[in-house]
Formats: C-alpha cells, structure tokens, sequence
C-alpha cells in the first residue's frame, strides 16, 4: 500500500508496536523472580526463615509490572485516539 492509497488513519508498518501481553509479562516476571529465589537458596545464599521474607517478593514486582504495563498500553491507547480525533478530515476529492 502505497502513501496515496493508506488511510489517515492508517500507521506505517515500520511503526507499528506489538502489545504487550500483560499476563505473560506479570507470569514470566514472576517466574524469573522464583528461579532467582531457588538460585539463592541453592547456593547456601539464604537459608532459613530467611526465605519468608523473599517468596513475597516475586509475586509483588510481577504485580507492579503489570499495573505499570497496563498503565503505559492504556496511556498509549488514549494519546493514538486523541491523535486520530485531532486531525482535520482529509479535503473532498472529485
């Protein structure tokens, strides 16, 4: 699709974004989180009650991931509407 024929509307392909899946993001942060957790307690890093105050933790960056990506992705939305409703309508052609 050439410039005269794309839509106002329409972003180039070299623009547009893939979204972010914001389940996979807070799963895998999570998961990262207690590989890293295992890793510390497999190398005699931490060791008893230690570990109570760290399995929390995983969980909890995970959900601050996500509530930050789904604040960026929902600002994002916003700014791409306000954009598209902003712009003046294309001249009538005949």
């Amino acid at each position: 699709m050439n410039e005269q024929t794309r839509s106002p509307h329409e972003q180039p392909a070299s623009a547009a974004r893939h979204p972010v899946s914001i389940g996979h993001l807070v799963m895998g942060v999570a998961l990262l989180g207690l590989v890293v957790i295992w890793a510390l307690m497999t190398g005699d890093v931490v060791a008893g009650k230690d570990i109570r105050y760290l399995l929390p933790a995983p969980w909890i960056v995970a959900g601050v991931a996500g509530l930050v990506a789904l604040i960026a992705s929902d600002r994002r939305t916003l700014a791409s509407r306000r954009a598209v409703q902003s712009e003046p309508p294309p001249p009538p052609t005949e």
